[in-house]
């Protein structure tokens, strides 16, 4: 039997922090390329709960994490590709994180995670 190593960290950061490190651990053992403006445009969407597409565009926009809607559209289209958003109805679309992230976005989070590497 292989002697395991414990590796064991401790980090306080913000809530912010705490939503990106869950979809990047999310994309990273799904083998999902995310990029950084990506990656922004996720936890904006964790941080606001379900949206109505348009409306979710133009607060990306308004964050900054855009330059256009157009971007901010074409970013929320890639990631629902990828199974990262859903979409639902169809003149007015919602939009909203993937359930399959399970992701924790309010209150105080402490993340836990155990990986044994082998």
């Amino acid at each position: 039997m292989a002697e395991v190593t414990k590796i064991t960290k401790k980090i306080r950061t913000s809530l912010d922090k705490t939503l990106k490190y869950q979809i990047l651990t999310y994309c990273f053992f799904n083998n999902i390329q995310v990029s950084t403006a990506d990656l922004e445009c996720l936890a904006l969407l964790a941080t606001l709960g379900e949206h109505e597409l348009t409306d979710f565009c133009k607060v990306a926009v308004t964050n900054d994490v855009f330059k256009s809607s157009q971007s901010a559209r074409n970013a929320v289209n890639k990631a629902a590709k990828k199974g990262l958003i859903t979409k639902n109805g169809k003149s007015k679309k919602t939009i909203l994180l993937s359930q399959k992230i399970k992701i924790e976005n309010s209150g105080v989070v402490l993340l836990d995670f155990k990986v044994l590497g082998e």
